[in-house]
């Protein structure tokens, strides 16, 4: 049986539904972890070549798509450069946002120290966009801080560049971060979102990606629903 959670499949492409925690490929970030999406997939595949053309972070869930040959990787990867694909990712996070906006700020990629300990240190800003909406907001009787109430906010965001942390940048630069975000996050809205709700990880996932097939040439729309745990964090926050 595989431990892969395939969404679609067919001679070309495979989109997995990657669980939270898990590695996309072996990193200097945890050389002892051997358990990762790309040798799980080169095991269903009976060890062919796995050709990841975009990535999602260790603590994010969500779609990610996996070209079975080089000719396939190459057209999509040509599809993310030009922007022709669009992803969308569900965020839970503190405050009550606006009900749409957009946040266009430049972000300077940040270095790893053991990653890219050999990296040039210094990076130009680049342009980064991305487009939120607000799709739900609960509140908790919980103290949280110096608050006395918890308040929270389902956005579904839309990256418009594909910059690294980029949706968790942009929502702390707005001073609403992910729930669970132990980089960027708040501790007190994470210890409170631990202890009420069970938020252990990173509240955001990846749960939609339109893009051309390379090879039918058919507009693919692929998309996701809660698992395990969006499930219990929708049932304690009372969205459907």
């Amino acid at each position: 049986m595989s431990n892969l959670n395939i969404v679609f499949e067919d001679d070309y492409l495979l989109v997995i539904d990657k669980p939270a925690g898990l590695l996309m490929h072996p990193s200097w970030l945890d050389k002892r972890e051997k358990d990762t999406l790309a040798s799980r997939v080169k095991t269903y595949l009976n060890g062919s070549k796995v050709h990841t053309v975009h990535r999602l972070d260790r603590p994010t869930s969500g779609l990610v798509v996996i070209a079975k040959t080089d000719a396939c990787a190459k057209m999509l990867a040509e599809q993310f450069l030009s922007r022709e694909v669009k992803k969308t990712y569900w965020a839970i996070t503190r405050g009550f946002t606006s009900e749409a906006f957009t946040v266009d700020y430049e972000l300077t990629e940040e270095l790893d120290k053991i990653a890219d300990k050999n990296a040039t240190k210094v990076r130009e800003p680049q342009s980064a966009i991305t487009h939120f909406k607000r799709i739900g907001i609960s509140t908790l009787g919980i103290a949280v801080g110096r608050y006395p109430q918890a308040r929270y906010s389902l956005l579904e965001c839309t990256p418009v560049t594909g910059r690294k942390h980029q949706i968790r940048r942009h929502l702390k630069h707005e001073r609403f971060p992910i729930i669970g975000d132990s980089r960027y996050g708040c501790r007190h809205n994470n210890q409170a979102a631990a202890e009420h709700f069970n938020i252990n990880s990173l509240a955001l996932r990846a749960v939609s990606i339109e893009f051309r097939h390379p090879m039918t040439d058919k507009y693919m729309v692929v998309s996701v629903d809660v698992n395990s745990s969006w499930a219990t964090w929708f049932k304690a926050l009372a969205w459907q």
